[in-house]
């Protein structure tokens, strides 16, 4: 009899246990409002982010964060409507430094604060930081797709979503194994036919890998 009551007792605590995580877990599922919808895209194309909003029910106390983010019109940019990070120093330029106007360009890359909008004044040595934090979207650097998301330079991956770790292959092709193309090795060389201005690649002594 004393061992199925110990049983029982064990039982009964293990319920206790279970119901006490139950709940615990659902008061912390529920410390939070539901998420908020979206909001617009920071950009119309080449690459901007939209964030959700959700709001602490009990005071502030609540684990995790009250905002996401995800990529956004990720499409390509017509190519005269120029660089993002350019756009945004030239939009100082009727703003006076120092009690004079400049046209201003942006710095390439700033490996310290690359997503500080850090612009130079044309021709000259003068390199200022214009504004804390770049619009989100900017790239962190001309040849990436990491972009600027609050201040901070976040991990884009070649299917343009972000957290994502997708690179592309040899051959070009986001995630892909590099089986969609082949190695050629040899010697190449281009001829300009100037009637037709267009130019030929020949390849010769070619092995193909």
């Amino acid at each position: 009899r004393s061992c199925c009551q110990q049983a029982i007792r064990m039982q009964f605590l293990a319920f206790l246990i279970s119901s006490r995580t139950t709940r615990s877990d659902e008061e912390r599922d529920t410390g939070w409002d539901a998420w908020g919808t979206w909001s617009d895209c920071s950009r119309t194309c080449g690459g901007g982010a939209s964030y959700s909003l959700r709001r602490c029910l009990n005071g502030g106390n609540c684990e995790g964060r009250n905002i996401r983010y995800r990529t956004c019109s990720n499409t390509d940019c017509p190519l005269e409507s120029g660089d993002f990070r350019a756009q945004q120093c030239s939009a100082h330029n009727d703003i006076k430094y120092q009690g004079q106007t400049y046209e201003w360009i942006p710095v390439t890359y700033d490996p310290i604060s690359p997503c500080a909008l850090r612009c130079q004044a044309r021709g000259k040595n003068l390199v200022v930081e214009l504004a804390p934090k770049v619009l989100d979207g900017t790239r962190c650097k001309a040849d990436s797709l990491d972009m600027c998301i609050s201040g901070i330079c976040q991990e884009i991956g070649c299917d343009r979503q972000l957290g994502s770790n997708a690179k592309e292959d040899n051959c070009g092709v986001c995630a892909g194994d590099g089986s969609t193309c082949r190695l050629v090795r040899g010697q190449a060389f281009a001829m300009l036919r100037s009637e037709t201005h267009r130019t030929q690649i020949y390849l010769i002594k070619s092995q193909l890998i």
